[in-house]
């Protein structure tokens, strides 16, 4: 398993948009991918999860991915984090 932590850093947070890239690039790979708020854990594969999530601008999300390409997949979500979304 693999995890990594990252933090929101778009100003609008996690609305439909970034949702759907997020679950774009997590249906790519077979490993199991979840983020978790808190004590809220989500299915990075199911947009409405993601968007019920309600994480903003500062919100630190864990990322965990468990499978046989868990690294790439949690480094390609975390890589959406770190690009803002490409929305800045």
């Amino acid at each position: 398993m693999t995890e990594r932590m990252v933090t929101i850093k778009n100003r609008a947070g996690i609305h439909a948009r970034p949702a759907a890239l997020i679950v774009q690039t997590a249906s790519k790979f077979s490993s199991k991918i979840w983020l978790e708020k808190g004590t809220d854990k989500i299915n990075a594969k199911s947009i409405m999860g993601i968007i019920t999530l309600g994480a903003s601008f500062g919100t630190p999300i864990r990322i965990t991915a468990d499978g046989a390409d868990e690294d790439a997949a949690a480094g390609a979500i975390e890589g959406l984090f770190e690009s803002r979304f490409e929305e800045e």
